[in-house]
């Protein structure tokens, strides 16, 4: 996720941030299951994904503190 899909995020509503949320979990589960029967491809997608959790974390995080 880059710097433009930041921006993205945060024109996204609650909701839609916490399928983010979930659905970025679900991967995050997904890649770790993969990397310990050692059929991960691209081992960089763990460090992405848990980046990208905390970016949408983050977001939800300014949205609750703002009310």
């Amino acid at each position: 996720m880059k710097t433009k899909d930041f921006q993205k995020l945060r024109e996204l509503s609650v909701e839609e941030l916490q399928a983010k949320e979930k659905e970025l979990k679900e991967e995050l589960f997904n890649l770790r299951f993969q990397q310990a029967i050692g059929q991960l491809a691209n081992p960089m997608r763990l460090k992405e994904c848990k980046r990208d959790i905390a970016k949408v974390k983050t977001v939800l995080t300014e949205r609750a503190t703002a009310k």
